[in-house]
């Protein structure tokens, strides 16, 4: 029984032996299909599929959205939905070559936020990377500054109801306003409490541009506007500009969930505006989504998704942000609103300016990108560079 086993160990051993020296002298069958495939010309490869929008246009919601299905420059063919986006504005719509799209944040500073967010993130639909990004909607305006109908584009967006607020009856003696900037005392110290949002500042070299490219447009205007702007005119002639036709306007803008109206909130955030970008910043039309849409833009230039110095603000008048001489703050909001239609109706007119601009001047310019002549940011210099406003942020 001892012999017999040896003998079957040795004939299996020789047999391995056998198999092993064929193998090394004779390349094997998937070595030799992975050779010829080596040999063969390719024959297919993996395409990016995704979208690579030249525009994006921005809008809140659906008033500011319906503009663009009038335009005759392009057509928003395709809609495309994107996790994340707001219940009510579920798609992105885009051309049919994808080279320009357009999305509702929905309205108010979370909605901006999370919307913008998921644009930045989807990462399997779009492509962002060299994409300008046109914030375009209606605003309330400063009087003293421009007028209803007015096309706005700013340097700067200054969250301005981020603050310790006190009702007015209960406001510090001495304190014309129920503001004071968070770590401060009274309303014109900076303050020293900062979350890092409080203001972003936009490439100046592109909002140039796109001011040159608006300015090629005829702005809507109507009788009814013009009877309200009449209403400003004073002996004083401090509100001069809301009594002019609608023009496109370089100015700031401020940012507020809370819808404010009247007077003296208007002059207190036009201080705000002033204190918070280092005197540099003119407070002009008010908002409720900006600084969020801005913040989550940013935070995309971070993560190499987006980039932040294509990014360009455009505000349409709707409505004063304070009465007339005599009206009160009360019957300037809930009265009618003449600017509504005009300032929807140059949301068209100056945007489809700017957008013709940057496609037809792709391959020359935008391609390449509008390089900054100025900081470019948030309030820490997140994006590199030193703010050319406030204290920087703590660590």
């Amino acid at each position: 029984m001892g012999n017999n086993t040896n003998k079957v160990l040795s004939f299996t051993s020789s047999l391995w032996i056998i198999i092993l020296l064929t193998a090394i002298n004779a390349p094997s069958w998937a070595a030799s299909r992975a050779q010829e495939a080596l040999l063969k010309p390719a024959t297919s490869a993996i395409v990016d599929q995704r979208l690579k929008p030249k525009v994006v246009i921005i809008n809140m919601f659906s008033s500011e959205g319906d503009v663009w299905q009038n335009v005759t420059a392009f057509q928003l063919v395709q809609n495309i939905s994107v996790p994340g986006f707001s219940p009510l504005y579920p798609n992105a719509s885009c051309t049919a070559d994808g080279s320009i799209c357009q999305l509702m944040t929905g309205e108010a500073e979370i909605n901006a936020a999370t919307t913008i967010t998921s644009l930045v993130q989807s990462r399997t639909i779009f492509d962002l990377a060299k994409t300008y990004f046109l914030i375009a909607g209606i605003a309330g305006i400063n009087p003293k500054v421009a007028t209803i109908g007015s096309v706005t584009f700013a340097r700067y967006a200054v969250q301005v109801a981020l603050q310790y607020e006190f009702d007015a009856r209960e406001r510090p003696i001495g304190s014309p306003t129920g503001y004071i900037p968070q770590g401060a005392r009274k309303p014109d110290q900076f303050p020293t409490t900062i979350y890092g949002t409080e203001v972003f500042e936009l490439n100046a070299s592109l909002r140039k541009l796109a001011v040159q490219f608006a300015r090629r447009a005829t702005l809507n205007d109507t009788a009814a506007a013009q009877k309200a702007r009449a209403r400003y005119a004073s002996p004083s002639q401090i509100y001069k500009p809301a009594t002019l036709p609608p023009a496109v306007v370089e100015c700031d803008t401020a940012t507020s969930d809370n819808f404010f109206t009247g007077r003296i909130l208007g002059e207190t955030f036009e201080q705000t505006t002033r204190l918070f970008t280092n005197r540099s910043g003119a407070y002009c039309t008010t908002q409720q989504e900006d600084n969020a849409t801005l913040g989550a833009l940013l935070r995309g230039h971070l993560a190499g998704l987006v980039d932040f110095s294509r990014v360009i603000h455009m505000r349409t008048a709707s409505d004063f942000d304070r009465p007339h001489p005599g009206q009160s703050a009360a019957a300037n909001l809930f009265g009618d609103t003449p600017g509504f239609e005009p300032a929807l109706q140059n949301i068209g007119l100056a945007g489809v300016q700017v957008i013709q601009g940057i496609i037809d001047e792709w391959n020359e310019t935008f391609a390449r990108g509008v390089k900054p002549k100025n900081y470019i940011g948030d309030i820490c210099g997140s994006l590199g560079g030193v703010p050319d406003f406030g204290n920087g942020c703590p660590l």
